[in-house]
């Protein structure tokens, strides 16, 4: 699995950097295709956001995008988004490749 994290209109804090990647290491657990994350930190006059894409094999991107004063908070807010994203289509192919049969309901 590849990371890449870049800013735009501002440095990347190593610190930032390392908190990153510590969390997006265990996306891989949740769905196991992740191929490619890449987060995109972009910086304003006194706005700040983070942008998470997420490529998997087998699926257009995952995206999550917030905005706020602290990207840490940002970041945390959009590793939860496409943490939910991933689970949900884990289920949704779960389900797809299992249907339920007409008439195995009960009564």
């Amino acid at each position: 699995m590849q990371v890449s994290i870049v800013g735009r209109h501002m440095d990347v804090p190593e610190s930032f950097k390392e908190y990153a990647e510590t969390k997006l290491a265990k996306l891989p657990r949740v769905f196991d295709r992740v191929m490619m994350i890449e987060v995109i930190l972009e910086g304003q006059a006194s706005q700040k956001s983070v942008e998470i894409l997420v490529s998997a094999a087998g699926h257009s991107d995952f995206v999550a995008r917030e905005e706020g004063d602290d990207v840490f908070a940002c970041f945390d807010l959009c590793h939860d988004k496409i943490d939910h994203q991933l689970r949900r289509y884990k289920e949704k192919i779960r389900n797809r490749k299992h249907p339920e049969r007409p008439g195995a309901g009960g009564s």
